[in-house]
């Protein structure tokens, strides 16, 4: 069985990504906070990462929060009340969104908290970050 994959979140806004794990490296572009990011590989202080978009970067980890969040991918999610499509339909989010992550417990689903407080279900098929 494969490895599960490691997921943070940016702790901070405007963090600086780059091609190699130094500050003196090419600055590749700046992201914001609670973007998810997957971890590829870890050196002293610094963290490979890939995005929803499988764009390539180093973030040094202080930048990195242990708080995840993932990234709806599809074009408009549905949230549910409970891990069941025939559920009540909480909300909607708009795909780029990014929305809280609480748990996977459920296969299939995603159990998440939007900033407004409301938490629910949401398919993994329709989100990356989980």
């Amino acid at each position: 069985m494969a490895a599960e994959a490691e997921f943070f979140s940016v702790s901070e806004n405007a963090v600086i990504m780059y091609d190699a794990p130094s500050l003196s490296a090419e600055k590749l572009y700046v992201v914001s906070i609670h973007l998810p990011l997957k971890v590829i590989a870890k050196v002293e202080g610094w963290v490979k990462v890939s995005d929803s978009s499988d764009a390539v970067a180093w973030i040094e980890r202080k930048f990195l929060s242990d708080k995840r969040f993932i990234i709806v991918t599809a074009p408009l999610a549905n949230v549910y009340q409970s891990p069941d499509v025939h559920s009540p339909l909480l909300f909607q989010a708009q795909k780029n969104v990014v929305i809280e992550w609480l748990n996977s417990d459920v296969a299939g689903w995603v159990k998440v908290r939007h900033r407004d407080g409301q938490s629910g279900y949401i398919r993994t098929n329709q989100v990356w970050g989980s």
